[in-house]
């Protein structure tokens, strides 16, 4: 991957931007790592996890898209339905089938386009900034602002723009992005990385590494012009002719990270500090909702004896814990999980025997 050389960067300006911003929530996996939480019929996304309110992950990010002219959610045929509920002023991009990101993101962008502009007219393209629906953002306002800059980094350079949060701790669970060479509020993209093991997850911290966040910015004149070199270039093609269930046909699932990011050209990395945690597994929840004097993080059903640093959650049922350490103790409808919260990522392991036995 490289970008521009610096002199060749066009500034980016402190104006208006004079173009709608669209925000696409990606709504449409299923979160196999928050099983048994999460399951076929009900994705995290509806779920109101990280949180002592009712509101779930999807209702609480569109609440913080205040920066954006339009909203929409991208979604798969079977959670179409629920989604007004939980996001009631946007519009619902339903994905031909579940591919991934790259075939969604490259889908949702074309339909952003024809939305807003009712063509394929470029110089009334909208910026598109693009998110999952299970981050959690308590500062609203901060994000905003993040975003913002980010758009108007993609409108004025061309680039494809990858948003990099501040690190906290050397997390293994995370991809990170190199940043390159600095244009004042954004930097070239430089490379990216895959999830590390703990010791180089610390070297990438001490050399200014960021995480990468999956939130991205774009105008979708840059995304298909990027698209058309890579595995998406079949998806592209049969969007700009107007049909997509041919294109996804002849696309296989691929993450935009792999498919598009990291072979563009023109790529950049806007820096956000923010408080920012992806939802993703169990052990999350720690870091989301604290714990108590013990280290402990319990729902109002759970108790814990003589035990240090779990997370115990459940739905309607009482859970105890007695004498354990550093465990995810989850229990929903007829299901029990129990896992060590070092090894939670491996709960996709479980999801995917399940799967195989039809039984998720």
């Amino acid at each position: 991957m490289s970008g521009s050389p610096a002199d060749e960067r066009r500034p980016v300006s402190e104006s208006t931007l004079d173009r709608p911003v669209v925000a696409v929530v990606l709504a449409g996996g299923v979160g196999s790592r928050l099983y048994p939480a999460s399951r076929g019929d009900r994705p995290k996304q509806f779920l109101p996890l990280g949180t002592d309110s009712d509101e779930s992950l999807l209702s609480r990010t569109v609440a913080r898209l205040d920066f954006a002219d339009e909203v929409l959610v991208s979604t798969r045929p079977a959670f179409a339905d629920e989604v007004p509920e939980h996001a009631p002023d946007t519009e619902v991009v339903v994905e031909p089938a579940g591919k991934d990101t790259g075939p969604a993101l490259l889908y949702a962008t074309w339909e952003a386009r024809r939305r807003v502009t009712g063509d394929a007219d470029t110089a009334a393209d909208p910026v598109v900034v693009c998110l999952p629906s299970d981050h959690h953002v308590p500062d609203a306002e901060a994000f905003a602002a993040a975003m913002s800059r980010g758009a108007r980094v993609a409108a004025d350079t061309g680039a494809l723009v990858a948003f990099g949060v501040e690190p906290t701790r050397p997390d293994t669970g995370y991809g990170y992005i190199e940043p390159g060479a600095q244009h004042g509020g954004y930097a070239d993209l430089a490379a990216f990385h895959e999830k590390p093991d703990a010791e180089t997850a610390r070297e990438y911290l001490a050399a200014g590494y960021r995480w990468n966040a999956g939130i991205f910015a774009w105008t979708p004149a840059a995304l298909f012009a990027a698209a058309h070199d890579t595995p998406l270039a079949p998806l592209a093609d049969a969007l700009e002719a107007g049909e997509p269930k041919r294109g996804f046909d002849a696309v296989e699932p691929i993450s935009i990270d792999y498919a598009v990011m990291e072979r563009a050209d023109e790529a950049a990395v806007v820096p956000v500090d923010f408080v920012w945690d992806d939802l993703g597994s169990w052990d999350a929840l720690e870091r989301v909702l604290g714990g108590d004097a013990h280290g402990n993080t319990l729902d109002s059903d759970a108790l814990a004896l003589d035990a240090s640093g779990n997370v115990v959650v459940s739905d309607d049922k009482h859970v105890s814990v007695v004498g354990v350490d550093d465990l995810c103790v989850v229990a929903y409808d007829d299901r029990v999980l129990v896992v060590p919260k070092a090894e939670a990522q491996r709960v996709r392991e479980v999801v995917a025997r399940l799967k195989g036995d039809g039984s998720f």
